[in-house]
């Protein structure tokens, strides 16, 4: 095991008053007022005082075989005390466990090493050392190969239990000479030294696993990983996005504005980085990546421009790292699960769906379906496969309107949105982010129940292949400024008829009936007569003055241009689709 100076991660961890163990001669210290058994629940510091008040080495052995178990999913199968004679072998904690091979620990020649017992996959022969050589053995077993945590905890054991050993063998009896007494002393001080050292260590790492522990307790997050690891060094700590832009921060410095790298730098330092195994020095930071299965999902870095990071800071570092990429991952999840509700939910409302089970559903994503929608299509023919297209999509529309539900039919982007684009504002937004000019979107007519809602889809389908089909191929195109067009082609029924009358002729069709007039009628004539005066006079039998007056005063109520061309072909088709298909009526 390294050997690190004892002190505290940081000042900003602790505050606490300093006391000596009363059984530590050496000067071993904790931390008040909380018991050793809180910052160490694995035990290991409060055997360490059973271990060293033992005088004899079987004792010894036996007590840390005795809190293998306590550590994780380990056995004990058996210790070993080194003699005159060799290894003298002490049984292991279970009744009927598999005999260890004497003969094969003979043959570790005072090494580490794997042991093969029947229906134990990992077995492990751990040294006892102390400056003489090896002391003894712990045989260690397990179904599965100890993790980082797993390793670290065996190896404290094993390293308190030989310094324990250590001090037995440096217990000079009184005859010994005077530099022989003088050089046990020595061994003696180094082995305190040792744990106290070990304990140190042993202290600041369960002080990051307890900080971290609490953080996940409480529900995690981004900022209060930082701030966690930010009071653990006593560096500024961050977190970034993939492409460097900052999404968290602890500590004082912080960079207004902060500093934005080009995409070929983040790059070439994400990869510098991916490249090994920990915490990597890039200029005046320490940087670990969040890399779930070789994928970034987030950068974590402390600030360190003086280079005063030890080897607890990259400790606490790579396991805030962890912390993160759980986070990173956990909240990936959800919201892979979030927006796969959503896009099932939106296919089933284009295809028309049970309205009471569409409002609970849309309420567990968070959608407000009471509110009015508004069905969009967006078409990108030129790269239609890629998934920057639904990104771009999803971005452009988050600035102009409430999160609207989006899926994906083929080679076309359809949103579900309570506000009706402004004019060209998603079109411009789309072409910003894409980079090209070379996008058409569609908009329905608003719906106002979810059973309206295929028929918007419909609408904003052929909104889109009118856009489409248009000279200006790329753009905006509303159904409800088709005009004529919204009655051409497939899916046509009565209602949209109705409503297309209803858009030209239902001021007039209002205005005769409330005063008994015909000017529906009249217009219908004169367009029937080629908008010739004296000849649709003399199917109306009225005088050519009266006709006039009649179309003034359509001109008055409707505001509309009769002279206008587009004006006169989608008032004469209402006029006729009024009379032929409509019989003379409209709503």
């Amino acid at each position: 095991m390294a050997s690190y100076p004892s002190r505290r991660l940081s000042p900003h961890v602790s505050d606490q008053k300093v006391t000596r163990h009363p059984s530590n001669t050496a000067g071993t210290e904790r931390h008040d007022p909380r018991p050793l058994a809180a910052l160490d629940p694995y035990g290991l510091l409060v055997l360490t005082h059973t271990l060293f008040t033992c005088a004899e080495q079987s004792q010894i052995v036996r007590l840390a075989m005795r809190h293998v178990s306590a550590l994780g999913p380990y056995h004990a199968e058996a210790g070993y005390v080194a003699t005159d004679g060799g290894l003298s072998r002490i049984p292991g904690n279970d009744v009927g466990a598999p005999a260890v091979d004497d003969a094969g620990m003979e043959d570790l020649g005072e090494a580490d090493g794997p042991l093969s017992l029947p229906e134990r996959p990992w077995t492990w022969a751990f040294g006892l050392r102390g400056t003489g050589g090896v002391l003894g053995y712990l045989v260690v077993s397990s179904h599965f190969e100890p993790d980082e945590q797993g390793h670290f905890l065996l190896s404290t054991l094993v390293e308190l239990t030989s310094a324990a050993l250590s001090l037995t063998v440096t217990r000079a009896p009184p005859h010994e000479s005077a530099g022989e007494r003088s050089r046990l002393r020595t061994e003696r001080d180094t082995a305190l030294q040792q744990l106290d050292t070990m304990r140190s260590e042993l202290h600041l790492r369960e002080t990051v696993h307890e900080t971290l522990a609490r953080v996940a307790g409480r529900g995690g997050g981004e900022d209060a990983i930082t701030q966690a690891l930010y009071e653990l060094t006593g560096l500024s700590a961050l977190i970034e996005d993939r492409f460097g832009n900052l999404r968290s921060w602890a500590g004082p410095d912080r960079p207004d504005p902060y500093p934005v790298r080009s995409s070929t730098s983040q790059e070439e330092m994400l990869g510098r980085v991916a490249r090994e195994a920990g915490p990597v020095r890039v200029k005046g930071r320490l940087i670990a990546l969040a890399r779930p299965r070789g994928e970034v999902l987030g950068v974590l870095a402390v600030e360190d421009p003086e280079a005063t990071a030890d080897e607890h800071t990259m400790f606490a570092l790579d396991h805030a790292q962890r912390s993160l990429t759980q986070e990173l991952v956990h909240m990936r999840e959800l919201t892979e699960v979030e927006l796969r509700l959503r896009r099932q939910l939106i296919d089933d409302l284009l295809e028309g769906t049970d309205e009471t089970s569409a409002y609970a559903r849309a309420e567990a994503v968070g959608h407000d379906l009471q509110r009015t929608h508004y069905v969009v299509v967006v078409h990108w023919p030129s790269n239609a496969a890629t998934s920057s297209f639904t990104r771009a999509v999803e971005q452009a529309t988050a600035t102009t309107a409430t999160r609207p539900l989006i899926t994906r039919r083929g080679d076309r982007m359809v949103l579900l949105t309570e506000t009706s684009p402004d004019d060209d504002a998603v079109y411009a937004a789309l072409a910003h982010e894409l980079g090209t000019t070379d996008v058409a979107i569609g908009v329905s007519t608003r719906c106002d129940s979810p059973d309206g809602i295929p028929r918007c889809y419909q609408e904003a389908l052929r909104a889109l292949e009118v856009r489409q089909n248009s000279r200006q191929r790329h753009g905006t195109t509303f159904f409800e400024d088709l005009g004529l067009y919204r009655i051409l082609g497939p899916g046509n029924d009565l209602r949209e008829l109705e409503d297309f009358v209803r858009e030209w002729l239902g001021q007039l069709i209002d205005y005769d009936a409330e005063h008994a007039t015909e000017l529906v009628e009249t217009l219908s004539r004169y367009f029937d007569c080629g908008g010739n005066y004296d000849d649709a006079a003399a199917t109306l039998t009225v005088h050519r003055s009266t006709l006039r007056y009649r179309l003034q005063r359509i001109r008055e109520i409707t505001d509309r241009d009769l002279a206008d061309v587009d004006t006169r072909l989608n008032l004469q088709v209402a006029t006729r689709v009024w009379k032929i298909i409509l019989g003379g009526r409209g709503r």
